[in-house]
């Protein structure tokens, strides 16, 4: 399956985000979840892996469990530049590829905590290398890349972001999926900045609902996303109370993909840390489960 081909289609394309457990048990539970989320019939779904590239290689395993028990689902796996040099990569790929791998998320890596990106001794300094890479050398894989809606923290201004946004899908990205964002409005904005770039491919929103308060502070925080003041104080009305969270949670991020959905996104991207719960619950409320 050609993921890019999906977005070509007039079908809402779905689909979810998976990171591999450092743990049996939690490998078990995300089986157990992913049984919920396989009913709401995704059209892909991606599995990254740890800053630093840590659990790589078990991001190949969780992709070889779904893509034995769910062979009509495509897999897509995240791949960055961090660690590894030009033959680790091409390895890793054709590894990737031999477990029925459809696509690459072609990132450059975040660097583990308090550490900055240093590139291996062969290695690429930016995502756009490692896309041309995919192009010339995988040119079966459908590739991927990350975009910023509210700025990577990294980049010196939203302009320049959007630039280097522009050098990744011109060296053959297929598709842009963006950073979990909490306003609509900063997701608009981005795309038509991309637009004003020339950037043509199709640019999916990722959502990350929020059920727990303190876990998404720490979220945004590393990824240079915001919370709304409105849903901030909704979620702390509810105080210690889990369900209360998660009620709050799941009904704002359903009005915010209803919204993206008037308009006229081309598909979702649900940041589902590895629970089936919430992602469920706005799939079913929006019809978007197609069982």
């Amino acid at each position: 399956m050609n993921i890019a081909n999906l977005y070509k289609q007039q079908k809402l394309v779905i689909s979810f985000e998976l990171f591999p457990p450092k743990k049996w048990k939690g490998m078990a539970n995300l089986f157990e979840h992913f049984k919920e989320l396989a009913t709401c019939n995704p059209s892909f779904v991606t599995c990254t892996y740890g800053a630093g590239g840590s659990n790589r290689d078990n991001t190949l395993e969780v992709l070889r469990w779904i893509r034995e028990d769910y062979p009509d689902i495509p897999m897509v796996a995240h791949l960055a530049c961090l660690g590894m040099g030009q033959e680790s990569l091409r390895n890793y790929i054709a590894q990737a590829i031999e477990r029925g791998v459809s696509g690459i998320v072609a990132l450059r890596g975040d660097p583990p905590k308090e550490g900055s990106f240093t590139p291996a001794p062969d290695g690429f300094h930016h995502a756009n290398e490692l896309v041309a890479l995919l192009r010339a050398e995988f040119p079966e894989i459908s590739v991927l890349v990350a975009g910023y809606p509210e700025k990577h923290p990294e980049a010196a201004s939203m302009d320049a972001d959007i630039d280097f946004l522009k050098k990744k899908v011109d060296a053959g990205a297929d598709a842009v999926i963006s950073q979990l964002f909490y306003d609509n409005t900063d997701f608009f904005q981005f795309r038509e900045r991309c637009a004003r770039a020339g950037i043509t491919v199709p640019i999916v929103p990722g959502i990350l609902p929020v059920t727990n308060l303190t876990q998404v502070k720490r979220i945004t925080k590393l990824c240079g996303a915001k919370l709304t003041p409105k849903l901030v104080q909704r979620l702390e009305r509810h105080g210690e109370d889990a369900e209360g969270q998660f009620s709050v949670g799941v009904y704002y991020a359903t009005r915010q993909v209803e919204e993206l959905l008037e308009q006229g996104v081309p598909g979702v991207h649900f940041y589902v840390l590895n629970k089936s719960r919430a992602a469920s619950h706005i799939c079913r409320a929006l019809t978007l489960d197609r069982r």
